[in-house]
């Protein structure tokens, strides 16, 4: 079963919108066969090939409002807004466990991508090669720069894959697969902008000089990308899911109400355009139902 991939977007607390469509797609037992994310589109995405219907509703939603979660408090102690300890350690393994047997045997491939800090280029890693590595790669690809501390793999130093690959296509493409669907965590005619914050950037990364050119190309780098998938889209080669409400929810939102809001977005703007998915991937081979 080869030949169509599925994109998860970052977007931090955005991606509640992508944890929506997953859940109806879960709970449709329809599972793409390669799935590939970035930041908080791999957390989503490792659930999703985990078959925990609900955890990321419960992860992303439900502890919000820990004061270790999210908070001012963990950017003073720790140096991170988000806390990564109590994200991939605490939660993961004790609150509300990762079915780490689950996702290891699922036949599906996983790929998470992330920015390598000395080259300034993304890099990707695939479940089939790294399965074990796979949460410490999550993590990396969702240690953003300035709030979190950045990850050290292999001989490697990485941080956010929204960086330097924010919507990865080529990848998917590469890995075999002539139709793709993306999941984007932000409204149809956004563009981003610079990165602020760009003085405190260049003091903490001053010793990793490709990076910061990654940071400065960042938007157009996005922009571009973004593009490039609207004109592929036309071609009928990219089905693309976003929000179709006007978003209101910031990137570290807190408002739980938003949150459930943005969460059953997903989830029922997914089953409205379901039949338009099937219809993309025509070839009953292209997507897999799990009985």
């Amino acid at each position: 079963m080869k030949g169509v991939g599925l994109i998860l977007e970052g977007g931090g607390s955005r991606g509640v919108y992508t944890a929506g469509v997953l859940q109806y797609l879960m709970e449709a037992n329809i599972y793409i066969p390669y799935v590939i994310g970035v930041s908080s589109g791999a957390c989503n995405g490792s659930s999703y090939i985990s078959r925990q219907l609900n955890r990321n509703k419960r992860v992303n939603i439900d502890y919000i409002q820990h004061p270790e979660y999210l908070s001012l408090r963990n950017l003073f102690s720790k140096r991170q807004l988000f806390g990564m300890d109590f994200l991939f350690e605490t939660i993961m393994n004790e609150l509300d466990p990762f079915d780490y047997d689950t996702f290891y045997q699922a036949t599906e491939e996983f790929v998470v991508g992330a920015t390598d800090c000395k080259t300034g280029e993304a890099v990707f890693y695939h479940k089939s090669n790294y399965a074990q590595d796979m949460i410490t790669l999550i993590r990396a690809s969702s240690s953003l720069p300035l709030i979190a501390p950045a990850i050290h793999f292999e001989d490697r130093i990485l941080l956010d894959g929204g960086i330097t690959a924010p919507l990865p296509i080529e990848q998917s493409i590469k890995d075999g697969n002539k139709k793709n669907i993306v999941i984007l965590t932000k409204n149809r005619g956004y563009l981003r902008k610079s990165e602020p914050f760009h003085w405190l950037i260049r003091k903490k990364y001053r010793d990793f000089p490709h990076f910061l050119h990654a940071i400065e190309k960042r938007h157009h780098l996005y922009n571009e990308k973004l593009q490039h998938l609207y004109e592929e889209e036309r071609k009928g080669n990219v089905f693309i899911i976003s929000p179709i409400q006007k978003l209101s929810v910031g990137r570290m939102e807190k408002d739980r109400k938003k949150l459930i809001h943005l969460y059953q977005q997903g989830y029922n703007e997914m089953k409205e355009i379901l039949p338009q998915l099937k219809e993309f991937c025509y070839d009953p081979d292209q997507i897999k139902h799990v009985n």
